[in-house]
């Protein structure tokens, strides 16, 4: 198999290269570089192969939840993923195959890039408090602030971002920043149903012949409030939705109704799939570094850019199976 084209093109890129796995009796992996003036030991212990990987990961539609550079389980579930949607052995993890054939499907600069503009800056910003009754006096449970709100948009760990711009002002426009390169393609076929993995902590999204177009890592129920099982249909599709919390509907919280406004801090992360099942949905989440590492009161959390990426997906009426 000749890497050399890709290779070649990933060399000529300024910011990160990427070479293809080295011979096994230098041990399989990716030759890293990292953007100018970023340092091994101002990105701590975590794993360059393993960020290159979560990058090119992200851009095939198998989500590895934030891009931190660490290899926990939701990198692994993406791992796991890629390999049994691409022909490679299950179990073999981040070896030599898995990396060529990742590098052949995802060339292209792992970082770019970006200057901070005066919207990005103007926000508004907001302060969220994590008491319900006060989130509902809000007039929008927005970001918190640029940094925040930049992390997320390109799929980013707060703490990674600040390790690769340790200098920058995130609240000055014009201010460059380094950021991943992350994925932005739709969902490419028609989802014509959805499996909520709950022993896997994952959420698929499949066409009519139960191929997997995207994968997600995902937080479900706990043992105390378990997500549903069987099937269900996507009821509606509020990108921007608000969330009412009705005591009468959980075992869980105050004893008052409350409304809260909408916005990526509200406690469903603004978007919301509903299932056709008072209180239960897919949605966002205002804290997604603890998707996949924490439970829900029963309903499916994503990433808040997964949940956005899936609910464009999806329309009325496709079925969306617990297992």
């Amino acid at each position: 198999m000749n890497h050399r084209p890709i290779l070649a093109a990933l060399l000529a890129l300024p910011l990160l290269a990427v070479a293809p796995p080295v011979t096994a009796q230098e041990g399989p992996g990716l030759s890293v570089t990292l953007p100018e003036g970023i340092t091994r030991a101002q990105l701590g212990d975590r794993d360059m192969e393993v960020l290159a990987v979560q990058i090119m990961l992200d851009r095939t539609n198998h989500s590895p939840g934030v891009i931190d550079g660490y290899n926990g389980g939701n990198t692994q579930r993406a791992v796991a993923a890629y390999r049994r949607n691409n022909g490679l052995p299950e179990g073999g993890g981040i070896n030599t195959e898995f990396l060529r054939s990742l590098l052949e499907a995802e060339s292209g600069s792992m970082f770019r890039t970006y200057t901070i503009t005066q919207d990005d800056v103007d926000g508004p910003f907001y302060d969220v408090p994590s008491d319900f009754a006060e989130q509902a006096d809000m007039e929008r449970v927005g970001y918190e602030s640029p940094h925040e709100m930049l992390a997320e948009r390109f799929h980013m760990d707060r703490e990674f971002l600040a390790a690769l711009n340790p200098d920058a002002d995130f609240g000055r426009a014009g201010q460059e920043i380094v950021v991943a390169a992350h994925g932005t393609q739709a969902i490419a076929g028609e989802v014509a149903r959805i499996e909520v993995r709950k022993d896997a902590g994952e959420v698929a999204a499949l066409d009519a012949q139960g191929n997997e177009l995207a994968t997600y890592p995902a937080t479900v129920g706990s043992g105390e409030f378990p997500s549903p099982s069987g099937r269900m249909t996507v009821n509606a599709i509020a990108p921007e939705a608000n969330y009412t919390f009705d005591p009468d509907d959980q075992r869980w919280g105050p004893d008052k109704t409350f409304i809260i406004p909408p916005g990526p801090n509200n406690p469903i992360g603004g978007t919301w799939i509903d299932l056709g099942k008072d209180g239960y949905g897919i949605h966002g989440s205002p804290d997604p570094q603890l998707i996949g590492k924490t439970t829900s009161h029963g309903c499916v959390r994503l990433t808040n850019w997964d949940a956005d990426e899936l609910a464009q997906a999806v329309s009325q009426g496709v079925e969306v199976e617990f297992v």
